[in-house]
């Protein structure tokens, strides 16, 4: 008669999890397709707002090194869109112009009071709205897609987030630098401080750049 004890150890099972450890990823994530979807249409629409923002201001704006970097962020912007544009279509079978729109009404004023100063003399109105409002809520946004979508369905999203994110996170800190290099008045900080508080409060009433109920 055969012992139980060994005939377990004999059909115990060798194989180790294909994963270190640590990694406690789950197969289900906290968005739906649908959801998904509705994210990335929100973001294309924005970043493709901000790219048209930069592109038009690099011929106003009368600092050299603002206009350079400028250049350089607008086609970011660009690139970033065209991301989301071919995700789209992988996420839901409708056409990538319909998804493409603003989360809400607020946002789309958000977009029209960042953009509204005109004037070669407000270089900190325009840097203000962009590096100190609109791109850390890209990041927020970003990072909470990040952390709260499927690590294994939504494999092609996350890698177009870490991209986005990289351009983000080097583009705030160039802002920062080129706000700190404008700012050397009392007057500038007062500006400053009156266009972000205006432009936070319908940020606020948007909900974000995805609309309530999230962060970012």
């Amino acid at each position: 008669m055969a012992d139980d004890t060994t005939s377990s150890t004999a059909t115990e099972s060798t194989a180790r999890p294909p994963f270190a450890p640590w990694d406690r990823r789950d197969l289900p994530g906290s968005f739906d397709v649908a959801e998904t979807a509705r994210r990335v249409g929100n973001y294309k629409w924005t970043e493709m707002k901000l790219f048209e923002a930069l592109g038009g201001w690099v011929a106003t704006v009368p600092e050299l090194d603002v206009k350079m970097r400028l250049g350089t962020h607008c086609y970011h912007h660009a690139w970033h869109a065209e991301l989301w544009h071919k995700r789209l279509p992988e996420l839901r079978e409708m056409k990538p112009e319909r998804l493409t729109v603003p989360a809400n009404e607020a946002m789309e004023r958000f977009i029209a009071a960042m953009t509204e100063p005109e004037a070669p003399e407000l270089t900190i109105e325009k840097l203000v709205g962009v590096y100190r409002v609109l791109i850390p809520r890209f990041i927020a946004a970003y990072t909470y897609h990040l952390n709260n979508t499927s690590q294994i369905t939504d494999a092609p999203t996350i890698r177009s987030l870490r991209h986005a994110l990289d351009d983000e996170y080097a583009d705030w800190c160039d802002g920062e630098l080129m706000l700190q290099s404008l700012i050397t008045t009392p007057e500038h900080v007062e500006r400053a401080t009156r266009h972000q508080a205006a432009l936070e409060a319908i940020m606020v009433e948007a909900g974000g750049i995805t609309g309530p109920g999230s962060i970012g």
